[in-house]
């Protein structure tokens, strides 16, 4: 049999509310609308007997070791609840930044469930197959059919896809990678704690770009303080963006260093990373889509 090969995308999130930290297992809450960019690593399976995992491409190297890769924990969890399940040898091409508030890793791992459940004939709306994404990471089960949709709890539990009008966007990481245990200690809830806010705007299925940007515009990421503690180069990357023509609006993705710039239109999108990228020449800056 040929290889199956599938993309991981980069999920952003264009709104992460904290609505506190949970008593009992301390996870903290969240509300989150959560896109996927057009910017994606890829994960290709060659179906056979020895699982295995080979890892290249420009993020290769700060991606870590290979056994321990989130792509091989998330089969390894499938094949634990079911047996007799078929695998064989993963290549994955690493291009997104590593520890970037981007869900990278969640991604691919998602992605080895959706190659592995394609092989063994599962759907993904399998017990099994949801189980192991939670298993690997609270981002893995949003990210296993990559499509926009509300994201809340500790990750478990998922709104309907939300049919978005793709929305023209930058990408920025100023190349400083950002893991997310520092940040929400920087966040300093306490386990039973509350945070307050407003609450999270409603967000309708279909709506086009001004739709959306009125809805989102008065949410807000609330790691994007804490993370500006931790990496103050986030807020030159911000600023960056809003310098630019066309930005509608900025804001941090996840627990950082990534942000992004939404954009009236794909030629403002363009210019201006490649504006910000000529001044920034260390910086991984993209210009993509966020469905």
């Amino acid at each position: 049999m040929s290889s199956l090969v599938t993309r991981a995308p980069a999920k952003i999130n264009l709104t992460l509310h904290v609505l506190g930290r949970r008593e009992g297992d301390g996870y903290h809450a969240l509300e989150s609308l959560v896109a996927f960019a057009g910017s994606a690593d890829l994960l290709a399976l060659t179906p056979g007997d020895a699982l295995a995992l080979t890892v290249s491409g420009p993020t290769a190297g700060p991606a870590g070791p290979t056994d321990d890769n989130l792509v091989l924990r998330a089969v390894h969890h499938l094949a634990g609840r079911r047996r007799g399940l078929r695998a064989g040898r993963f290549h994955l091409t690493k291009r997104l930044p590593v520890a970037a508030g981007i869900g990278g890793g969640s991604s691919d791992a998602a992605a080895a469930l959706r190659l592995v459940a394609e092989l063994n004939g599962i759907a993904l709306d399998d017990l099994d197959v949801i189980g192991a994404a939670r298993a690997t990471g609270a981002d893995v089960p949003v990210c296993l059919e990559p499509r926009a949709r509300m994201m809340r709890g500790a990750g478990e539990t998922l709104g309907p896809a939300l049919a978005l009008r793709p929305l023209p966007a930058v990408l920025i990481n100023p190349g400083v990678p950002v893991p997310t245990a520092p940040v929400f200690k920087a966040l300093g809830l306490r386990v039973g704690q509350a945070l307050p806010g407003a609450a999270h705007p409603e967000i309708a299925a279909g709506l086009d770009p001004e739709g959306l940007l009125a809805a989102i515009g008065p949410a807000r990421n609330d790691l994007e303080a804490p993370a500006l503690t931790v990496a103050p180069i986030i807020g030159e990357a911000l600023a960056a963006l809003r310098a630019e023509t066309g930005c509608r609006l900025a804001r941090m993705s996840g627990s950082g260093a990534t942000v992004f710039g939404i954009f009236g239109h794909r030629s403002e999108a363009a210019a201006a990373a490649r504006t910000i990228g000529r001044a920034r020449p260390g910086w991984w800056v993209v210009p993509t889509l966020l469905r």
